[in-house]
């Protein structure tokens, strides 16, 4: 089994001292003008692209060591970085950065757009071929609850808790042509949905694809796109390790995918918005209610193959079992905002 490459997009949230979203990415961007980090569609938020990767340990190593030079940088603009899906506090209105496609989006999609400050991780996985990131979509898409229940990260929203793990989760389905993918015959049906939309005029280009998992439109890859930003770098290498492997099961089966009745699909996708790995999930297969934790569980065992061909299942199964044990981002962001505690430290990046 060939061992793909894998890359990760993180993007984070610059704040003042109290938590509000602080519009200085353009000038803490060209500090870091030696990495491969961007500005984003608001003018708080940052981006890293990791290198292209061959091992979990080698993309561990890049992103701990850009999430640090780019705290450095953010702190001497005066700002914080955090790891969080959304602002703790301030306006759901933000400022837009200064790039034309960004300008577009917000002339077009009005407050939409200008409420869209938050923050997601991408994980792009190599693969042949279109047609096999198409049937990669359909393996992979009655896992992508359980890898947003793992990853969970954004429960407080400006000052309150919002009821949601992963409160990002619910704003980013608000644009058009997002949230779970639908099930593709081809190719073809894929590219005649999306020329849909265009002619429609609901995307402006096809990079505005966000279902949850999309063929690359630049790259030979698939791209997952469905979590939180991780709190930790660890919860990222976790969660590209796994999507890794899921790519590289969907691959080796070389099917076209299992249907699935949408509105259990959609239904598996709120429980785990709103309980993260704290409640119950749904097998989409079945529509059996059962623990997160189970749920998770089988897609260990789904992926177990891969990731003894990867030599990653010690990595997986002790991350795991650290974060069921003292809680994702959501768990413990929660946990700090019920106690009184400093969020902002909690989620802070530090260089």
């Amino acid at each position: 089994m060939r061992h793909p490459k894998i890359g990760v997009e993180e993007e984070l949230l610059l704040v003042s001292a109290t938590g509000h979203p602080l519009p200085r990415s353009k000038a803490v961007v060209a500090d870091v003008a030696e990495l491969d980090i961007t500005v984003e569609l608001t003018r708080a938020m940052v981006e890293i692209n990791s290198p292209v990767c061959h091992t979990s340990a080698e993309l561990h190593g890049h992103l701990s060591d850009m999430r640090s030079r780019l705290a450095k940088a953010a702190a001497e603009e005066g700002a914080q970085l955090l790891a969080i899906g959304v602002p703790p506090q301030g306006k759901a209105a933000q400022s837009i950065t200064q790039k034309p496609r960004y300008q577009e989006l917000a002339s077009r999609w009005g407050l939409l757009a200008r409420e869209q400050g938050v923050c997601g991780c991408h994980v792009h996985v190599d693969v042949p071929d279109k047609e096999a990131a198409i049937r990669v979509s359909n393996h992979v898409r009655p896992w992508l609850p359980a890898l947003l229940a793992l990853t969970a990260n954004s429960p407080i929203y400006l000052d309150q808790d919002t009821g949601f793990a992963s409160w990002r989760w619910l704003m980013t389905t608000r644009w058009p042509c997002a949230g779970p993918p639908p099930y593709f015959e081809s190719v073809e049906h894929y590219d005649a949905l999306v020329a849909m939309h265009l002619a429609a005029g609901t995307l402006m280009d096809e990079r505005m694809v966000y279902w949850d998992i999309r063929p690359s439109t630049h790259l030979p890859t698939v791209e997952v796109r469905v979590s939180d930003v991780p709190l930790t770098v660890d919860e990222t290498v976790l969660l590209a390790t796994l999507v890794r492997a899921l790519v590289m099961t969907a691959v080796h089966e070389g099917t076209k995918g299992p249907t699935l009745e949408p509105e259990v699909l959609r239904a598996a996708y709120w429980l785990a918005a709103r309980d993260g790995i704290t409640g119950n999930g749904l097998d989409v297969r079945t529509a059996e209610p059962m623990p997160m934790t189970e749920v998770i569980e089988r897609l260990r065992k789904h992926v177990e193959p891969a990731l003894q061909d990867l030599g990653d299942a010690d990595l997986v199964d002790d991350a795991l079992q650290r974060v069921l044990a003292t809680g994702n981002g959501a768990v413990r962001q929660r946990k700090a905002f019920r106690e009184g505690a400093n969020l902002i430290a909690l989620t802070e990046v530090r260089p």
